[in-house]
């Protein structure tokens, strides 16, 4: 029989279980945060979330669409996640606890999050202390490399949101010359202040392509980025890509077809690309050259940063994604 002594003396075991909740979808536009188990499986990591962004691809799930089915799996659809590592499973190598990481996880409204050791990156010291959604500034940083934009060329950039305004900072620090084509006066003011050299209201189809045309000397732009996720804007985006040029969609479409002008792009030999990334490892490599870009001055997404809400106030948070109101740019949830 063992003596109290040993049993005192005995190594403790870690504990690797947390108290944790998440925001769940019971149905559209209908919120509620429920307790949930999140433990690291083998090569996995758990993250204490700090916040995570709140995605316009998500407006969808929150509207409601057909092929949804409610409730979502909780914390689903957060996916731009951040915080401190505070349990790490079997086989985890490059991460211990305490480390301040982003990570590509699926589940992060919520407390607590589980990411693969591989899809996980560690936040520099020059961070400490700011959010950093890691998934949409990667994003932001892929769309950025498969542009392909150089020194003096003239880019239109259509839609002034969070992405929007990311890329036209970017553009900026490569030396084009940026015209900011958007809905909203809010927008504009705020593609202004992140370099924009030009400014255009998105209202009237043939006045927006002939103020491009006059800005270009009628050659129309080397480089144009689409960034609503709209038809009416994508086809626009075509007409204002000069020759040879490059349009590249940046926009999420998932709301249906799209009528596209094929006869515009074929006679003007128009490059087409579809910027958004499934190979997990190259939105890892995005994230690393966005913490590289914000270290160098090239990109600044904190003041993007305008609404914060908690879990329970995840309705809200929803609410000002779709309704946007002046001022509003991007939210964050943060615990």
């Amino acid at each position: 029989m063992s003596s109290p002594q040993a049993v005192q003396e005995k190594a403790p075991v870690e504990e690797n279980t947390a108290t944790a909740k998440a925001a769940v979808l019971q149905a559209p536009q209908k919120v509620d945060v429920e307790q949930i188990e999140a433990e690291p499986g083998q090569g996995e990591v758990r993250i204490k979330l700090e916040g995570s962004g709140v995605c316009a691809s998500n407006i969808p799930v929150w509207e409601g669409r057909d092929w949804f089915n409610y409730p979502v799996t909780p914390g689903e659809p957060g996916h731009e996640g951040w915080g401190v590592i505070d349990a790490v499973g079997e086989g985890v190598t490059k991460f211990k606890k305490g480390d301040r990481v982003t990570a590509l996880t699926y589940n992060a409204y919520a407390t607590h999050d589980i990411a693969k050791e591989e899809s996980t990156v560690k936040l520099p010291a020059s961070l400490e202390g700011k959010p950093f959604p890691g998934e949409p500034l990667g994003c932001a940083m892929n769309i950025f490399e498969r542009s392909d934009i150089q020194k003096g060329q003239k880019v239109a950039i259509v839609g002034s949101g969070f992405l929007g305004l990311l890329l036209i900072q970017l553009a900026k620090s490569a030396g084009a010359e940026v015209i900011a084509v958007s809905r909203r006066a809010f927008s504009l003011e705020a593609a202004k202040k992140a370099g924009a050299d030009h400014l255009i209201e998105m209202d009237d189809h043939y006045k927006i392509i002939e103020k491009v045309k006059e800005l270009t000397g009628e050659n129309f732009c080397e480089r144009v980025i689409e960034c609503t996720g709209k038809e009416w804007p994508l086809n626009l985006s075509i007409e204002l890509t000069g020759e040879r040029g490059k349009l590249i969609v940046a926009g999420f479409h998932q709301d249906g077809m799209r009528s596209v002008n094929v006869q515009m792009l074929n006679w003007r030999g128009i490059d087409m690309i579809s910027a958004h990334e499934r190979d997990p490892q190259q939105y890892i490599k995005g994230i690393k050259n966005a913490i590289k870009a914000v270290e160098d001055g090239k990109m600044d997404p904190f003041p993007l940063f305008t609404h914060k809400f908690s879990l329970e106030e995840m309705e809200k948070a929803y609410e000002h994604l779709t309704q946007r109101p002046d001022g509003f740019i991007k939210a964050l949830i943060v615990n």
